[in-house]
């Protein structure tokens, strides 16, 4: 039995993990040679330390051995079982393609939106280094290598990044990922390096999105630091993050998580995105909205306080919490109440979202969120399971149901 057999379920957030020589396969060559392969620093059979010869060895070994293990009769016995347990390259399906279709059945979603699980981080700083070149280069292997991964099953929906750096690379990228096949663009979640995520330079990237059916999409993880570093300077040892190393967020700094998201989305709706492009969607995942409700009310505060002095925001047909509701949607975490979030947001906002396959987002997401939904009513969950998830993905969402 699936680990769902019960309704509908589309997951607004899953991941490919991708192995240390994933994007320089994929980049033209002007620029692989600029790209180092990953190393692993987390707390797993991954581990890497020392040379960088012998630590090149050592992952293509880790990595046979685990392909091996993937295929062999002993893994595949018990995979039905453990679909929620083995998490990260222990997962079914997390590196290997063609294993991917097998991990859905088993988890019983009706699609994914699949986001990297390495690079939102190195993409970021590429786009704040100043060279264009490596930036869109980088974006460019990105997405050829997220659409070929899902092109194995027609569930799996692949995010391609949109760096937005330069205006005309950016319009231009937003077109090669949507004829590549993207089911959604992901941009940063924080501001653009020398102008704001709202400059009418990047119109025609939402115009292109909209008129493909696609959403816009932000992610955690690519924004740089969360907060001050020195934050963590305080005398004692630094935690370990959920998967025992160092490459992840902590409970300081996930406090800092619906920062970006929140002042790029603000200043969308009062510059007007929202306005000139009514049908554009955007998903704000893995970014929680426990947060959510609280900001939409900073929002409309800002928005009473100032309407009498800035034309730009006279100038909205819609107050801010309406272009919310009508365009975004967010990813609670599971350990969220989201039951309370549609109570005071509204059903149109949350959607549901596993994290498959990484150990952050539990063994019981499904359980963990009927819990939470016990007392909301059905029409308000059907919208959280899939309909809210069918209007963000637009086009992607259609073909799928065609």
């Amino acid at each position: 039995m699936a680990y769902n057999s019960t309704r509908v379920i589309h997951d607004a957030d899953a991941h490919i993990m991708e192995p240390p020589g994933w994007l320089r396969g994929y980049a033209d060559p002007e620029v692989r040679d600029r790209i180092a392969p990953l190393t692993f620093r987390s707390g797993n059979e991954l581990r890497q330390t020392g040379d960088p010869d012998e630590q090149r060895r050592n992952l293509e070994a880790a990595f046979d051995t685990l392909r091996e293990r993937h295929g062999s009769p002993e893994y595949r016995t018990t995979e039905a079982v453990e679909i929620m347990s083995r998490k990260n390259f222990a997962a079914t399906g997390s590196f290997i393609a063609e294993d991917r279709p097998r991990a859905l059945d088993l988890l019983g979603f009706s699609s994914q939106l699949v986001f990297n699980t390495f690079h939102n981080r190195r993409l970021h700083d590429w786009e704040h280094s100043g060279d264009l070149d490596l930036a869109y280069g980088g974006a460019r292997a990105h997405n050829r290598g997220m659409v070929e991964f899902c092109s194995v099953d027609a569930r799996l929906l692949p995010t391609c990044y949109v760096p937005l750096a330069d205006f005309e690379r950016a319009a231009s990228m937003a077109g090669e990922a949507i004829d590549l096949g993207a089911a959604a663009l992901l941009v940063a979640s924080g501001c653009p390096p020398g102008h704001s995520p709202s400059h009418r330079g990047l119109d025609p990237v939402w115009a292109q999105a909209q008129e493909a059916g696609l959403p816009v999409v932000f992610h955690v993880g690519g924004t740089g630091d969360l907060i001050d570093p020195n934050y963590f300077v305080n005398g004692l040892p630094i935690p370990p993050d959920f998967h025992g190393g160092d490459e992840n967020f902590r409970s300081v700094d996930y406090m800092g998580i619906p920062g970006p998201p929140a002042q790029t989305l603000a200043t969308m709706i009062f510059d007007g995105v929202f306005e000139r492009f009514s049908n554009l969607r955007v998903g704000v995942i893995e970014q929680g909205a426990i947060w959510v409700p609280s900001w939409l009310r900073q929002m409309e505060a800002a928005f009473d306080a100032f309407v009498r002095h800035e034309d730009r925001l006279s100038d909205l047909a819609l107050r801010p919490s309406e272009y919310v509701r009508r365009q975004v949607r967010f990813t609670p975490y599971p350990t969220e109440d989201v039951g309370w979030i549609i109570k005071e947001s509204g059903p149109e906002v949350a959607m549901f979202s596993s994290d498959y396959p990484h150990v952050e987002g539990g063994r019981k997401p499904l359980e963990h969120f009927a819990a939470s939904l016990a007392d909301t009513d059905e029409g308000a969950q059907q919208r959280f399971y899939v309909d809210n998830f069918v209007d963000l993905l637009g086009s992607a969402a259609r073909a799928l149901a065609a």
